[in-house]
């Protein structure tokens, strides 16, 4: 768990875009951002891209077109900040749809910006990490699934028994230094190959 110096450090660090009209209110979120000391940015309307370093947006959510700013967000998985002035039913489908991880109503004022900055950081964090968890379990699943189709393969190909079959694979993954998923990429190709050729891939038995 995060300490508050290591909060206000990350916040220091951040690397914000504003997306505000240049008006009183925008002013006063600038100015509170700066003077935190983070590198901050700002514009308007919504540029066709964010730059590339931005790592967390400020965005007025009116007069944005909500499907170019989830388009261009999540391409730099940004953290995102809502900034709404009336809680109207297309206000609350724009935060839903942008999947918000801090909203601000306006008018600014600096009592809450800091609140909002640091949890829609911390959740941003958060979710990057538990889809970088998802990704590596998925991909876990398809190496798993490519082994049992190539041990598989191997039993039909060579009439190995399943244990045998499991020990050449993991033998050609050690022997090459490669995992043993593209090992099994390989040998199911080969049969693919072979059966798109019309060739047999039973193993023969002595007669």
């Amino acid at each position: 768990m995060a300490g508050p110096s290591r909060i206000v450090q990350d916040l220091r660090r951040a690397r914000v875009l504003v997306v505000h009209p240049r008006d009183e209110d925008g002013n006063v979120l600038i100015a509170h951002l700066k003077r935190l000391g983070c590198e901050v940015r700002a514009t308007w309307p919504l540029p066709p891209a964010l730059p590339p370093d931005v790592d967390t947006v400020f965005l007025h959510v009116e007069d944005v077109h909500v499907e170019h700013a989830l388009e261009i967000i999540d391409l730099q998985q940004t953290a995102i900040i809502a900034i709404v002035t009336y809680e109207s039913p297309t206000a609350l489908q724009a935060i839903i749809d942008l999947n918000a991880h801090g909203v601000i109503s306006k008018p600014l004022r600096p009592l809450g910006i800091l609140t909002q900055f640091a949890l829609a950081r911390y959740r941003q964090s958060y979710e990057k990490r538990l889809a970088g968890k998802v990704q590596k379990l998925e991909e876990t699943l398809k190496s798993r699934r490519l082994v049992e189709k190539a041990v598989s393969a191997l039993r039909a190909m060579n009439g190995l028994d399943e244990a045998a079959a499991y020990k050449l694979l993991r033998d050609q993954a050690t022997s090459k230094r490669v995992p043993m998923a593209t090992i099994a990429e390989s040998i199911i190709a080969a049969q693919d190959t072979m059966k798109s050729l019309g060739l047999s891939i039973g193993a023969k038995t002595q007669p």
